[in-house]
């Protein structure tokens, strides 16, 4: 079965207007891009789009690829004290002489939209309520929502980066989950894909999740983003190892329409105070 993430992120951002209509809350995005990296450019304008649909107001912040990383920060000050932001998104990548980590913990936690900053990864970390890194709540939303048991399901999660795979895994084992998490130093990585109910590859490796390294009826997410020839490919063969999985995610449209779903709903988290 296909994990419809397109259809999923409909339903939700139907909702979510409704509850800004209702609520009648007044939100603000602040979305910083330094460069034209053409792949961010088509992920701000997403975020712009379904943010306007649902009644959130943006602004583009669009930095010459020349910026120094002092007046990027200076920026970042700057929205931080202006109440009517709500919230704020350093869209990555930056160019090489920006450090983007250090630059985007210099956001507050109270208008940190992807939930990258220390004290929203430490209550992540201590299974607090927390602001969730957006893709990382996106995948748990879509398992739940097509009542994929995660509780004491073994999870196999391909990719340690910041932004996925290590949040992910602390995400997974607040719900129960037992969890391994590989990475490029990994040594038989079919061995622990073979043995998962759910894979979860984050990559960046195109095509690296094959049917033979998965088991039948195993649960597989494609996060991966690869650019070949001008389209769009996964970390997941989907031909071949949608023959084998119970569930699995197309790409696109699985996870990515996911996350643009809970950009929106963390920017109500943070105009609520939650």
């Amino acid at each position: 079965m296909i994990l419809d993430g397109k259809k999923l992120r409909e339903e939700l951002l139907a909702n979510y207007k409704k509850i800004i209509e209702k609520e009648n809350l007044k939100i603000k995005l602040a979305i910083i891009q330094v460069g034209d990296n053409e792949a961010s450019n088509i992920y701000v304008k997403n975020k712009e789009k379904y943010c306007n649909m649902v009644g959130i107001k943006t602004d583009i912040y669009k930095l010459s690829s020349d910026t120094k990383e002092e007046e990027l920060i200076n920026l970042i000050d700057k929205l931080n004290k202006i109440k009517e932001v709500t919230g704020i998104i350093l869209q990555s990548p930056v160019p090489k002489h920006i450090d983007y980590d250090k630059c985007s913990k210099t956001i507050l936690s109270s208008k940190d939209v992807d939930g990258f900053t220390k004290e929203n990864i430490y209550k992540l970390y201590m299974n607090e309520d927390t602001i969730m890194p957006a893709t990382v709540k996106g995948i748990i939303v879509l398992l739940k929502k097509y009542n994929i048991n995660i509780d004491g399901s073994n999870v196999v999660i391909i990719g340690r980066g910041n932004i996925v795979g290590k949040p992910l895994s602390l995400a997974l084992t607040n719900e129960n989950a037992t969890v391994s998490l590989l990475h490029s130093h990994t040594k038989d990585i079919t061995k622990y894909t073979k043995e998962a109910d759910i894979i979860i590859s984050a990559c960046g490796t195109p095509n690296i999740i094959t049917s033979d390294m998965i088991k039948d009826n195993a649960v597989v997410i494609d996060v991966g983003v690869n650019r070949i020839n001008g389209k769009i490919v996964g970390d997941v063969d989907f031909e071949s190892a949608s023959k084998k999985a119970s569930y699995i995610t197309p790409n696109p449209g699985g996870v990515g329409p996911m996350t643009i779903a809970m950009i929106i709903d963390n920017l109500i988290k943070l105009k609520r105070g939650c």
